[in-house]
């Protein structure tokens, strides 16, 4: 098996654990998912231990492979380190932004939009996902970069689940035009201060969160002893 389709495996699985097809807590099968590629179970192993490094599952030794779980605690955390990162990027971004890069931004942000006319909120997904890639390479820094995407791909289901609160999309699009237009303006405090609640989830942002949050859990995990 040839590491190209090992890298697939992982993204296709990835995918499903983003989009929720696979839910916190849940069992991820090596048998039911080689018969479901058409592939041996030692692809869908390596693969398997590719998302363990990425934190997407854990592996217990003669229990299996599970869809992390992360505590409400500590996925406010994450999503409050999250926005220091990024607003950081933006700060910076704001100081350091060419007029080509903001080209970018915008075409992702159109794009965006385009995703919220369609009604399409997958595309929508990857498209806010560029926008944000981009801020952080806008940034300048390319420790900080990488700091904040892997971060970023650590809270990918969930940042993906608060997309399918309502109104969050348009929500969403509109705090993106907020970004732009300071780094438009060149001004890294607002730059900072609008992209920090853009991400930060407080008010009626959690609450909402927290209810798409228990409609996504499976009806059992299988974690626990």
């Amino acid at each position: 098996m040839k590491q190209g389709r090992t890298a697939q495996l992982r993204e296709d699985i990835e995918h499903d654990i983003v989009t929720g097809v696979y839910a916190p807590g849940q069992r991820l099968d090596e048998t039911a998912l080689a018969t479901r590629f058409n592939v041996s179970r030692t692809p869908i192993r390596q693969a398997l231990q590719q998302l363990a490094a990425m934190g997407f599952i854990v592996n217990i030794p003669k229990r299996g492979s599970f869809v992390s779980e992360v505590s409400i605690s500590e996925m406010l955390c994450m999503f409050e380190v999250m926005a220091e990162l990024e607003g950081m990027c933006a700060k910076l971004a704001a100081r350091r932004i060419t007029d080509e890069q903001l080209d970018q931004l915008e075409a992702a942000q159109a794009q965006c939009n385009k995703s919220i006319e369609a009604g399409n909120a997958d595309d929508y997904y990857y498209a806010n996902e560029r926008f944000h890639m981009l801020l952080y390479k806008i940034s300048g820094n390319p420790f900080l970069e990488q700091t904040a995407g892997q971060l970023h791909n650590r809270l990918k289901p969930y940042r993906r689940l608060q997309l399918r609160v309502s109104g969050r999309l348009k929500m969403s699009a509109s705090e993106h035009e907020a970004i732009i237009d300071a780094l438009r303006d060149g001004d890294p405090k607002t730059a900072e201060l609008v992209t920090e609640q853009h991400i930060l989830i407080q008010g009626d942002k959690f609450s909402d969160f927290l209810a798409a949050l228990e409609q996504w859990k499976p009806a059992e995990t299988t974690i626990a002893p």
